[in-house]
């Protein structure tokens, strides 16, 4: 059995001046602690507008910071949303590997489709074609991490032309692959190799992407 700790990043109100501050270094610090005495995942995930909720928006960002103050646990982006209004496939895969390169190959890299009108709308992302997006996202962010180079892609959603997708991550052909489960249709989608279900649980299949 393997531990994990989950950061939403809940500030309720009222905010203090120095709250947020705060807020990410006494998790950076559990963090440290839970590395220490043998937790095997630290989960962070990416929200945008949902004060209070979650103030974590830059789920890179706050893993770079955390391993650099860790020697062990996994990092697990839980999760990046991949429908193109939030980022394009090429500055995901970028980051994934990027992160993975400083904290020497250990994250885990969740994707979804994410499911809140704030975040959506605020992006300009269509509830009714959000899933098609992922999909196309995720399948063209998992061959900008083989491709030498990038053959390009021409799909519904986006476009791009070849190119070399720099860097590429520590471990080959990339790092494990999840998926957010907040249905049960989700944990039976054969999209990755992987799932992180909406109850904090991790859930395993035997797809290799």
């Amino acid at each position: 059995m393997r531990f994990g700790i989950f950061y939403e990043h809940q500030l309720p109100r009222p905010w203090g001046p120095d709250g947020e501050h705060r807020l990410l270094h006494d998790a950076l610090a559990q963090i440290d602690v839970a590395d220490r005495v043998g937790f095997d995942f630290v989960w962070e995930v990416e929200h945008h507008f949902l004060e209070e909720y979650s103030h974590s928006s830059a789920s890179d960002v706050f893993l770079a910071a955390a391993s650099q103050r860790t020697s062990r646990i996994r990092l697990g982006l839980g999760i990046l949303p991949l429908p193109l209004g939030y980022q394009h496939p090429a500055r995901v895969a970028e980051t994934v590997a990027t992160l993975d390169l400083v904290s020497d190959g250990r994250v885990e890299f969740g994707t979804g489709e994410t499911s809140s009108g704030a975040e959506l709308e605020g992006f300009g992302v269509d509830r009714e074609t959000k899933r098609a997006q992922w999909e196309e996202s995720l399948d063209v962010v998992t061959r900008m991490f083989v491709e030498e180079p990038f053959a390009g892609v021409e799909a519904r959603s986006v476009a791009m032309p070849p190119r070399t997708v720099l860097p590429t991550p520590h471990p080959k052909p990339h790092p494990p692959l999840w998926m957010a489960c907040s249905r049960r249709e989700h944990a039976t989608h054969s999209g990755g190799c992987g799932f992180w279900s909406g109850l904090g649980t991790t859930l395993r299949c035997g797809i290799e992407t």
